[in-house]
């Protein structure tokens, strides 16, 4: 028997499921207010309660997508927000009107995370800004679909795994100076990380070394209490989807998962807040799969 949530819908039917509506080009990095349907990021859904109370944060690829969902749903259980991104300024400020919205401070920083300096300059506005880390939520990826290994210019390859790894390690080199025992850092990797799509090979690959560095990471900071644990998500709808995949693909994405649909980016968010709050004090190392019913090993 079908379950009802607390607005009464009943949960398998509350979200859409594919073949969505023709999906107009969306130049990379993508914008969610050309997305239809528009994402879903709990505005009216997510409730918090505490959770994350005084906390200081720092999310990159949080002006949309994954990123704004779990940026609300930490500023409502009480943390206040560095806000991470590229150059989606218009997106940003709607994340920072949420965040601020719920009682929090939020802090814009644009730039791109292939510089290992503007990296360093991240968690430097962010000391400046809150005097200390609690969270840092490295969210922000690189993709583009390539049906053949030639298709794949150099600077591409080069390009993804700056983005999608190695900022990761100066984020974090940069960061954990300034955590103290009880901090987590949370990764975003992917079902690619252990089953890679082979039109997203250079993403699927920096995804696979995510887990690995996390894996890693997460015994060289036991010491200092810091926790670090990475999320996989499966098929998520977000800009990132429409501005990276053919057509046909967006139109249909999501559709390969046991639950036959997307997720939303409100489905993510509660797992990156236990990871991030003191519930999850036992738990590093971790990869936790958000994937539809899909498995990952």
């Amino acid at each position: 028997m079908a379950t009802q949530n607390g607005t009464g819908t009943v949960a398998a039917e509350k979200y859409p499921k594919p073949p969505f509506k023709e999906q107009h080009t969306i130049a990379y990095p993508g914008h969610e207010s050309e997305m239809n349907p528009k994402p879903d990021y709990g505005y009216e859904s997510y409730q918090g309660s505490g959770k994350l109370t005084g906390k200081k944060a720092v999310i990159t690829g949080a002006d949309s997508g994954i990123g704004r969902a779990v940026a609300l749903a930490f500023a409502r259980e009480g943390a206040d927000v560095l806000i991470s991104y590229l150059d989606e300024d218009r997106d940003a400020q709607e994340t920072a009107r949420v965040v601020e919205e719920a009682g929090r401070q939020a802090v814009l920083m644009s730039g791109d995370l292939a510089d290992p300096a503007h990296c360093r300059a991240i968690i430097a506005k962010a000391v400046e800004s809150f005097g200390r880390i609690d969270i840092l939520v490295n969210n922000a990826a690189f993709q583009m679909n390539r049906e053949s290994l030639d298709e794949i210019p150099d600077e591409e390859w080069d390009r993804t795994f700056a983005v999608n790894i190695s900022a990761m390690f100066h984020l974090c080199k940069a960061a954990v100076p300034h955590m103290q025992p009880g901090a987590s850092i949370i990764n975003t990797t992917s079902v690619n990380s252990d089953q890679p799509k082979p039109t997203l090979l250079p993403y699927a690959t920096t995804k696979g070394a995510i887990a690995n560095f996390t894996g890693g990471l997460a015994q060289l900071l036991a010491e200092k209490g810091i926790r670090v644990n990475s999320v996989a998500p499966g098929p998520v709808w977000t800009p990132l989807i429409p501005a990276t995949m053919p057509e046909e693909q967006a139109q249909t994405f999501g559709q390969q998962v046991p639950m036959g649909r997307p997720g939303q980016p409100v489905e993510l968010a509660p797992v990156y807040v236990l990871l991030a709050s003191d519930q999850g004090s036992y738990v590093s190392g971790a990869r936790i799969a958000v994937t539809g019913g899909q498995p990952i090993l």
